[in-house]
């Protein structure tokens, strides 16, 4: 199993946030992690922008995006923006796409949300036809009817993640992508409900054995600790829990919250977490560090001392 982390813009004015993305993405590179993740927050910073500009301070590690909705541009301009970035890093980007929430395409962006997996499917088959570039991307379904040439390619192969949470999405990531993005997935849910389905469709559609991508919260901790790291993590992340997609998801595991499963406690805490997940069938691990604190100099010192052990705890599960 892969060990990367979430990078994002979070708080602080435009400025700071490139300047701490930066630095993050530097950590993660010298610490020797595998992956870097890049929420596409609905309110805030352009991801593939932002992992652009992670690929001027790095060489070596994959950058990703988890994920961009698909409903927010046409996939002709997800294409070339993807590829133009993937160039841009030397062919790292693993691109991290899905349908969104009602509440961001429907309620914000003011967009119909009444057939997701269908869009998705049709988008995927645009997407797709990105791998025989150059030339022309030639596509025609229900909801695009594409003849568009492109003089750019793919530099190496990229790939394509696809937030798959319900059985016909996993159908999809199974069949047309490489694997998918999961947030709000615990490790019975993994191995139960989301490993066996979308490796049997890649199975039937004759690809490699998908990528499972598994978003965790981590926090570094004593015992004592250990509950009010979950609190913090429902009060800090419970906003994705009003989705019914992410309530569905909770019924296929054991977890009732984020809290519930974010992996939180000592250094052996935390490994053993790592490999619970290995088990039930994660590829990639995506941390997201959650500091705990009652100041921002405790948080940072939390943030830090988390850092390190997940660095040495890399080391030792390889």
């Amino acid at each position: 199993m892969r060990i990367g982390v979430m990078v994002g813009p979070e708080q602080g004015d435009t400025n700071r946030k490139v300047d701490r993305m930066l630095k993050d993405v530097e950590w993660a590179e010298s610490a020797d992690l595998d992956t870097v993740w890049v929420p596409q927050i609905p309110t805030d910073f352009d991801a593939l922008t932002a992992v652009a500009l992670m690929g001027t301070r790095t060489s070596r590690i994959e950058i990703g995006t988890a994920v961009v909705p698909l409903q927010a541009q046409h996939p002709v301009h997800l294409v070339r923006q993807s590829l133009s970035t993937h160039a841009a890093l030397g062919g790292r980007l693993a691109l991290g796409v899905g349908p969104s929430h009602h509440w961001i395409v429907q309620d914000m962006l003011g967009l119909p949300y009444d057939k997701p997996a269908k869009y998705t499917r049709d988008y995927l088959e645009v997407l797709g036809a990105a791998r025989d570039l150059p030339g022309s991307i030639d596509v025609e379904n229900d909801t695009f009817k594409v003849h568009n040439p492109l003089d750019i390619a793919p530099v190496a192969p990229m790939p394509v993640l696809v937030a798959a949470l319900g059985p016909v999405m996993l159908r999809i990531a199974g069949e047309l992508a490489d694997g998918t993005v999961l947030w709000m997935a615990d490790e019975r849910a993994i191995a139960e409900h989301i490993a066996p389905r979308i490796i049997k469709a890649a199975e039937e559609a004759g690809k490699p054995k998908p990528r499972i991508v598994a978003g965790v919260p981590v926090c570094l901790c004593a015992p004592s600790e250990v509950d009010v790291a979950r609190e913090r993590a429902n009060r800090i992340l419970a906003e994705a829990e009003i989705s019914p997609n992410y309530q569905r998801l909770l019924e296929h595991g054991q977890a009732k919250d984020i809290g519930d499963m974010a992996i939180v406690g000592d250094e052996d805490a935390i490994l053993a977490g790592f490999r619970r997940y290995e088990e039930a069938g994660v590829t990639d691990l995506s941390m997201r560090l959650l500091p705990i604190g009652n100041t921002r100099d405790e948080l940072v010192a939390s943030k830090y001392r988390t850092r390190e052990v997940v660095a040495e705890l890399v080391k030792e599960l390889r």
